[in-house]
């Protein structure tokens, strides 16, 4: 059976941009950015979590063009893959965790991605041992961040409401400006993927989808 792709029908209540309106003044925390100092975080764009999805199919092109643009204004692209780190069975059952162990796939890096991605020269690629990519210890995204001056991170991938909020909120921790990119995620159901996106948005970060980032890069 052929998977089609499938895009979230996600949504910031009015109620919610109002509120935050009242707080700062206007609706967005970021109404702009700097490329040389963003990164583009892809959580997690493997075949084990892409294949069969139909909303992580439904996100490579919108991912693709984020790439492709931030790249060319001088911007960080950073691939994040699971390291495939033994899962707790009490938790997860004996099935689940021998999954996960298995979930990075074998060979270089870049080549564990799902295939219609590009990697090039000047990308980041690592492995996170934690479910956050910006959890102290488990992960090098932070320190090779913080080396190419970055401060702002746009957070993508799948699962939203897993590893992809948890990198954003551990971000949002360690001070970096956190867009989470509305239609460049992806959860097994709007329900889940929405309910992170008004945890950022209300919290953590700022919620985006892919056309207005592609224009804060233009216009910057």
């Amino acid at each position: 059976m052929v998977i089609q792709p499938r895009v979230h029908n996600w949504r910031i209540e009015e109620r919610e941009y109002v509120r935050q309106e009242q707080r700062r003044g206007r609706r967005h925390a970021y109404e702009h950015l700097t490329p040389a100092r963003t990164a583009l975080v892809v959580v997690d764009m493997v075949p084990f979590f892409v294949a069969g999805a139909p909303y992580a199919l439904g996100i490579v092109a919108n991912i693709t063009s984020l790439a492709t643009t931030l790249r060319a204004a001088g911007g960080t692209v950073a691939w994040i893959l699971p390291a495939g780190t033994p899962a707790r069975e009490d938790f997860f059952g004996p099935r689940a965790a021998e999954l996960l162990i298995h979930c990075t796939g074998t060979g270089p890096l870049r080549d564990r991605l799902w295939p219609a991605f590009q990697v090039h020269d000047n990308d980041l690629a690592v492995e996170k041992t934690a479910a956050s990519a910006f959890f102290p210890g488990r992960c090098p995204l932070p320190g090779l961040l913080e080396q190419r001056g970055i401060d702002t991170v746009l957070i993508t991938g799948t699962v939203t409401n897993v590893c992809c909020e948890s990198s954003a909120r551990d971000a949002s921790t360690l001070g970096y400006r956190v867009i989470m990119v509305a239609d460049a995620n992806a959860a097994r159901r709007d329900e889940d993927h929405n309910a992170t996106l008004h945890t950022i948005y209300r919290t953590f970060g700022d919620i985006r989808p892919t056309i207005d980032i592609l224009e804060l890069i233009h216009r910057s």
